[in-house]
């Protein structure tokens, strides 16, 4: 699932293939930006914040979220793309390579000067050269009787946190997801926020178990009436949100997290 770190290593990818070098072709599949040509363009960087992915190329920025089935690929020039080209939302090619985007949640093109303004909402970045726990403190202690679970996800208050770290977290710190903020202990939960998506960023299979091996990195989510791995209660499951409409899944272990 894309959340912070996901988008971190696609980021690293990216740049490691497409910076320094000049765009050939240029290709968006998506209306608003179907005549958008960035053929001869130098590609500066390609870095992330948050889940949010940033190409910038000349004078604009190439925004993309992944959300649930999106992805980036690198291709060598003339390799077969392994997933179907009607999934393809953005092509990006220079002389030895193509970056193509798979069912992008989000696609969009703007000045490069307006980055900054346009991603002012976000939180700090976990895994950002800039990121400030206090801050990101700051930004959860602002919305005092809001679910835990829901404010974590929130990513005006710490961008990077998807539903898997979120779960886990919560576990990790023994806190049920709905308990309100107000009365949580931010500073360590923040903490470990960092420490265990840093943690991870160099992985390609995420854990916050330390256990990598398939079936056992996760200690609550996905795994309804499973036995908790460290009591052995049935994990117990349930959707939390800010409204009807933005329901996420939740997991939690009712003797381990009070």
């Amino acid at each position: 699932m894309p959340e912070g770190d996901t988008v971190f290593r696609a980021a690293r990818a990216l740049d490691a293939v497409l910076a320094g070098r000049t765009v050939t072709r240029s290709d968006f599949r998506v209306p608003a930006f179907a005549t958008v040509d960035l053929a001869g363009e130098p590609v500066h960087s390609v870095a992330s914040r948050g889940k949010h992915l940033l190409m910038r190329i000349g004078g604009q920025v190439v925004h993309s979220h992944l959300k649930m089935e999106g992805e980036w690929r690198v291709f060598r020039l003339g390799e077969p793309w392994r997933r179907p080209a009607w999934q393809a939302r953005a092509i990006i090619e220079v002389p030895d390579a193509s970056a193509v985007g798979f069912e992008l949640g989000t696609l969009e093109i703007f000045p490069a000067g307006e980055e900054a303004q346009r991603l002012s909402y976000l939180g700090p970045d976990l895994l950002g050269a800039e990121w400030s726990a206090l801050e990101a403190v700051r930004r959860l202690s602002s919305s005092p009787e809001m679910p835990i679970a829901v404010a974590l996800g929130e990513q005006r208050h710490l961008a990077g946190l998807g539903n898997v770290y979120v779960n886990e977290l919560c576990f990790l710190r023994g806190i049920l997801p709905t308990r309100p903020v107000a009365d949580v202990d931010l500073e360590p939960l923040v903490d470990l926020a960092s420490r265990v998506m840093r943690a991870n960023r160099e992985r390609a299979v995420r854990t916050t178990t330390g256990d990598t091996h398939r079936g056992r990195q996760l200690w609550v989510y996905g795994r309804a009436s499973e036995a908790c791995r460290r009591c052995g209660t049935r994990i117990e499951h349930g959707r939390l949100g800010r409204n009807a409409l933005e329901l996420r899944e939740s997991w939690w272990c009712p003797k381990c997290q009070r």
